[in-house]
């Protein structure tokens, strides 16, 4: 006799997880697609690395500005939406850029693809909160921030290897069309009814729950998040650029030696990320969580700084500072929600993440400083001293929800 027992249909929850994750993960690819293709587009435009870097700097300062309107927005229009809109913005600007022989254009396309930059984080973490279950909302955060550390990894092989195919113009527009079909699969993923009558009733605020809306933000539990989410961008932007160059003039580390670390330290981040996850399912004390593994990240960088370290001994503290900032990603989110009133995840999300670019414009000026006029041990002390100044912003967010 044959017995036949049906395989069971997956959760809804787990389809959206997968369509936000991989949105994140094109997020990851945009945010780093003109690095592999900079020696390239140089040479075909005749310009600077520093005009060049108007691009990044005009995908970034459009970031930074409207990622907060963004999150309003998308607390107002629906999640979905935005992100699809958000897809297809940037991966029509990346084709533009593909067919489109001016330099000019290249940087007004960057912009275009800031402003489709600013409703992932938003628009991810309202859907997320809104349709996954409490005790499975540490792991689906976990998932898509280890996403998007995928979509990092990837994305100088994957343009590379479409350079040498189609050219550096093919590549660009290679991701354009990948960020088309995620926004065609995400379209196909339909939202609960119970979230688009929360939705509805959302966008009857009147002028005082838009003013009670900018006090929320303004409020210390969030702001102390904006700060911590700078702190992280700081202390990330000074290992994953920096760290390559002063292990060199610290230890005198061959770069060959000092990028093999620096890649092991990026892989285990993308582990750590995982079991964070499962930590912050079990576990209710996500401060305790952050704080630890920024303790154990301050000292490790420190350790780099003040002792004399071999190559294994580089290799794994390098390793030990990725694992602990991936595990520590999926206790920060579930702060950021623990101090977010209902209705409101877009705009605070989008808000607080807003750190990342500040500390993304901050951390070349102060790092680049240190490598060009101060000691490079410096570097790595700079970064333990992100690590500790926001174990102070989470030990200090209160855990009730400030109501608009």
């Amino acid at each position: 006799m044959t017995l036949a027992t049906p395989l069971a249909k997956p959760a809804p929850y787990v389809r959206l997880i997968s369509v936000i994750s991989a949105a994140h993960f094109t997020s990851h690819v945009y945010i780093l697609i003109l690095a592999p293709m900079l020696p390239f587009v140089r040479e075909a435009y005749g310009v600077s690395y520093t005009e060049i870097g108007l691009a990044l700097a005009a995908f970034n300062i459009v970031s930074a500005a409207l990622q907060t309107p963004a999150g309003f927005l998308v607390d107002r229009l629906g999640a979905r939406t935005l992100l699809i809109a958000g897809l297809i913005v940037g991966a029509l600007a990346y084709i533009t850029v593909g067919l489109v022989d001016s330099f000019w254009v290249l940087v007004a396309m960057f912009a275009l693809a800031g402003i489709g930059n600013t409703v992932y984080h938003p628009a991810d973490y309202s859907l997320l909160s809104h349709h996954v279950p409490s005790e499975r909302m540490g792991q689906a955060y976990s998932i898509h921030t280890f996403a998007g550390l995928l979509g990092s990894a990837v994305t100088p092989a994957s343009m590379l290897i479409m350079q040498n195919l189609w050219g550096w113009r093919g590549a660009f527009i290679g991701a354009g069309l990948f960020g088309l079909l995620v926004a065609a699969v995400l379209l196909m993923v339909r939202e609960e009814p119970a979230v688009a009558t929360a939705k509805r009733a959302e966008t009857d605020t009147s002028t005082a729950d838009k003013q009670t809306a900018w006090q929320l933000l303004f409020s210390a539990p969030i702001l102390l998040n904006l700060f911590f989410f700078m702190m992280i961008a700081m202390l990330s932007a000074g290992m994953s650029n920096y760290s390559v160059v002063a292990l060199a003039a610290v230890h005198g580390t061959p770069v060959a030696i000092a990028n093999g670390a620096l890649s092991t330290q990026l892989l285990f981040a993308a582990v750590g990320v995982l079991v964070g996850g499962l930590v912050a399912a079990r576990s209710e004390r996500h401060g305790l969580t952050a704080t630890l593994g920024l303790i154990t990240m301050a000292a490790t960088a420190g350790l780099i700084a003040v002792t004399g370290l071999d190559t294994v001994a580089i290799i794994v503290s390098m390793s030990i500072f990725g694992f602990f900032f991936g595990f520590i990603s999926p206790a920060r989110d579930m702060i950021v929600r623990a101090a977010t009133p209902p209705g409101s995840f877009g705009k605070v999300f989008g808000f607080v993440t807003t750190g990342f670019n500040l500390g993304g414009i901050v951390a070349p000026m102060v790092f680049g400083a240190i490598m060009d006029h101060g000691d490079p041990r410096l570097v790595f002390l700079v970064v333990a001293g992100c690590a500790l100044i926001a174990i102070a912003t989470v030990a200090t967010v209160p855990k009730q929800p400030v109501r608009g």
